[in-house]
C-alpha cells in the first residue's frame, strides 16, 4: 500500500504530465477521475499502467520499464547511456524519445547528445520534416528528451495521436534501413 506522501507525489507528477501532454478538452476529466480514486484504486491504476511494479509498492516509472525491456517498445537505436524509442502516442510522425538508462541521469551527457544528433539526422533524411525540436521532459522523476519532427507547427502541447502497432513497426523499419 502506498503511503500518503507517495500518493501525493504520484498525483503531482501525474497531474503535471497530464497538463503538459493531454488535449485541453480531456485534462479536467482525467484529473477528476484520478482525484476520485481511493488509495487502493489509485495503486491498482498505477500497477496496470506499469507506473509502479506489481511485486511491491516501490515506484517504477514507465521509462525504466522500457530500458529494462519489461515494457514493449519500438527501439530505434541505443548506446551505453541511453535508448531511443518511438513515442507510442506521437505528436508527429517519427516522434522519438531518448531515455537515459539511469533514472537520474543528466540529459547533457556527451553520449546522450551524440545519440540525439544521430537520430535527428536520420529523421531529417528519412522523414523530411521542416524542422526538428529537441525538448526535455520529465515523468515520475525520469528525465527524457523528445525529438519532435515538425511538419506544420507542432510542439509538445499539440494533440497526440494514436497509431497502430503496424504503423509503429513501419516507422521503426524505415529508421533501420540504410541510406
Amino acid at each position: 500500500m502506498l503511503t500518503e506522501e507517495q500518493i501525493k507525489n504520484v498525483k503531482e507528477q501525474l497531474f503535471s504530465h497530464i497538463n503538459k501532454t493531454f488535449p485541453e478538452d480531456k485534462k479536467n476529466l482525467v484529473i477528476e477521475q484520478i482525484n476520485s480514486m481511493n488509495p487502493e484504486e489509485l495503486e491498482s491504476f498505477l500497477k496496470q499502467n506499469k507506473i509502479i511494479s506489481d511485486g511491491d509498492t516501490e515506484e517504477k516509472c514507465i521509462f525504466c520499464s522500457i530500458v529494462s525491456e519489461e515494457t514493449n517498445s519500438y527501439p530505434i537505436e541505443e548506446n551505453e547511456d541511453a535508448v531511443a524509442v518511438l513515442e507510442i502516442n506521437p505528436i508527429s510522425k517519427a516522434h522519438v524519445i531518448i531515455i537515459p538508462k539511469s533514472h537520474d541521469s543528466d540529459l547533457k551527457e556527451r553520449e546522450i547528445e551524440k545519440l540525439i544528433e544521430e537520430i535527428s539526422k536520420k529523421i531529417k533524411s528519412k522523414f523530411k520534416p521542416k524542422e526538428i525540436k529537441i525538448i526535455p521532459s520529465e515523468f515520475m522523476g525520469h528525465k527524457v528528451m523528445n525529438i519532435l519532427s515538425v511538419y506544420d507547427n507542432e510542439d509538445m502541447e499539440s494533440k497526440r495521436n494514436k497509431i497502430s502497432k503496424e504503423e509503429l513497426e513501419k516507422i521503426q523499419k524505415k529508421f533501420k534501413e540504410s541510406d
